[in-house]
């Protein structure tokens, strides 16, 4: 390859499917999609990857069944717990992101603890993003925005909106991969991946291996992207 993205991120999709299929209940699907994040982990450290952000419980999932989604809670807090000394191990720096005060302490506590324990770390980036909605995030930055004072009666600036924004200071995603076979983004990003380039499979999320990564950074790195450039700007860039 000869273009690494820098920011990958991935809609975790097809856990219940997955589970269907082996006629198990839906938690069990939740529980094998614990091994592909693991595997997809260290192959985002091993390829030089920055940033790996996974959209793993959106705002919209609080409407599950509540059996369900409570043992989504049990399971992260498990996940997370199990995950850390590996985390330290690799230099891998966790972080987690979204409207948390909706989630149990018992997981705020966890996410709190493993964030300060691995801030350190100056490997991979690895971006959690729970009880997350892109219009919550663009509605909560607007609201920040308009409450600085220095901004009053001043044009918006891009700029200075971005920086109230979940994702200040992280860089927009420039590759996204859904699994599964939908074809869609779910609320997930929408300030930031207006450039961001989308890769889409049949694979449900617990048997995305490597192989499934890596056919997916095969097939971003053949794009050549633009920015609304013309193609002789962009080679004249070059």
């Amino acid at each position: 390859m000869n273009n690494i993205p820098r920011h990958v991120t991935i809609i975790m999709d097809g856990n219940g499917r997955w589970a269907k299929k082996q006629g198990l209940k839906r938690i069990f699907g939740h529980k094998a999609g614990v091994e592909a994040v693991r595997q997809a982990t260290e192959y985002a450290a091993e390829k030089g990857i920055d940033y790996l952000s996974l959209f793993a419980f959106s705002e919209e999932n609080w409407n599950r069944p509540q059996d369900e989604v409570m043992g989504l809670m049990e399971l992260m807090v498990e996940a997370i717990a199990g995950e850390t000394k590996t985390l330290m191990k690799n230099n891998v720096r966790f972080r987690v992101i979204g409207d948390t005060s909706k989630l149990p302490d018992r997981v705020k506590e966890k996410i709190s603890a493993t964030e300060e324990q691995t801030a350190p770390n100056k490997g991979l980036c690895m971006i959690v993003f729970l009880s997350y909605s892109g219009k919550w995030d663009i509605i909560q930055a607007m609201e920040r925005y308009m409450k600085d004072d220095t901004l009053k009666n001043s044009p918006v600036n891009q700029e200075k909106f971005e920086s109230y924004l979940s994702t200040a200071g992280i860089p927009d995603p420039d590759l996204l991969i859904r699994t599964s076979g939908e074809q869609r983004i779910s609320n997930y990003l929408l300030w930031q991946v207006a450039y961001t380039e989308f890769y889409f499979t049949d694979v449900l999320w617990p048997d995305f291996s490597k192989t499934d990564f890596q056919k997916a950074l095969d097939v971003f790195s053949s794009r050549e992207r633009r920015y609304g450039k013309t193609e002789e700007q962009v080679n004249n860039l070059k």
